[in-house]
């Protein structure tokens, strides 16, 4: 009899190990997939792991980084922000306006955050107040302010911001790492603990696993879906300002296609367009792996229209997989 028992036992240890390693691997799938991805890369091109190309992907996972943050956040409540890249580009070309009539670039950076605060706070109004669905409100807002960032510039770029701190956002460095790549991790850091740590981060959580519950536990459904466009359009509107000092010009088209990008970076990382889940480490292993992927393929010499075809793929691939879990 002991001996039934004690083989009862070690059937359920082995089971048990099996469902914590299966638990395990879904968790980190991205991360897993990130690494299979530097190998592949790396022996494809032998240019991939220098230092010039490294911080090449660094850089421009940035600025994609700072979009996909955003996008990360509504995410978590179910939500969707098709506007993230007209946010950008409205912004962007009110702050080049404004520095080029003479303001001081600070002042400026500073009205075009509040600009993309701004969009935000209309696309959780339209959400929360209006009832509309986040897809055709942020649809909306998005081809809105892209024809206002069209009117205000006449279609034309504006170039020449000049040196100095609007110059020092997108150029500089520390340390021989771009600026841009400190922005980043340190609002991968303070997402990460905010999400984790906080009675806001909960409420985001909840919002996103159960609406309805979330109201009936006293959580203020409403105020909390305008904070987290808010979110997202405050973010968009920072990867703009680091945008435009980077190539040193506002663009009217600047922007266009990043919701997909942030898209596939957030569900690449393992976060549900259902809501409720996800983690901002996996985020940012997604907002790499895109990066890597669309460098990768540079080095290859693959056509960018192939380059789209791969995203689309990924996001496809993505879903299919969150939908079985």
């Amino acid at each position: 009899m002991q001996k039934y028992f004690d083989n009862l036992k070690q059937v359920e240890f082995r089971d048990r190990r099996k469902k914590e390693i299966k638990r395990f691997l879904e968790r980190n799938i991205p991360l897993i997939g990130f690494f299979a991805l530097l190998f592949v890369m790396g022996f494809l091109s032998p240019a991939f792991f220098t230092q010039y190309n490294i911080l090449s992907v660094l850089r421009q996972a940035s600025i994609n980084g700072l979009v996909a943050y955003g996008m990360f956040v509504v995410i978590l409540t179910a939500g969707i922000d098709l506007s993230v890249g007209s946010t950008l580009a409205v912004s962007s070309m009110v702050m080049a306006k404004l520095i080029t009539s003479g303001m001081n670039s600070p002042l400026a950076i500073l009205i075009a955050l509040l600009i993309g605060a701004g969009v935000g706070l209309i696309n959780g109004l339209l959400i929360s107040k209006g009832r509309l669905q986040p897809m055709i409100a942020t649809l909306s807002t998005m081809m809105a302010f892209r024809g206002v960032t069209l009117y205000i510039s006449n279609g034309v770029p504006v170039s020449r911001l000049g040196e100095g701190f609007i110059g020092w956002i997108g150029r500089g460095s520390f340390g021989g790492v771009p600026l841009p790549v400190y922005v980043l991790f340190v609002v991968a850091v303070i997402m990460a603990f905010v999400l984790k740590y906080t009675v806001f981060g909960k409420r985001v959580y909840a919002i996103g696993g159960n609406i309805k519950a979330a109201s009936l536990s006293g959580i203020r459904v409403e105020r909390m879906i305008i904070y987290v466009y808010m979110i997202s359009g405050l973010l968009s509107a920072l990867a703009g300002v680091i945008l435009t000092s980077r190539i040193d010009s506002a663009v009217p088209t600047a922007g266009q296609a990043y919701e997909l990008t942030a898209i596939a970076s957030v569900v690449i990382g393992g976060s549900s367009l259902q809501g409720g889940r996800g983690r901002a480490l996996g985020t940012l292993v997604g907002i790499l792996i895109i990066a890597v992927i669309s460098n990768g393929l540079n080095l290859l010499g693959t056509s960018p229209y192939l380059q789209q075809i791969a995203t689309g793929l990924i996001i496809v691939i993505a879903v299919i997989f969150d939908r079985k879990k």
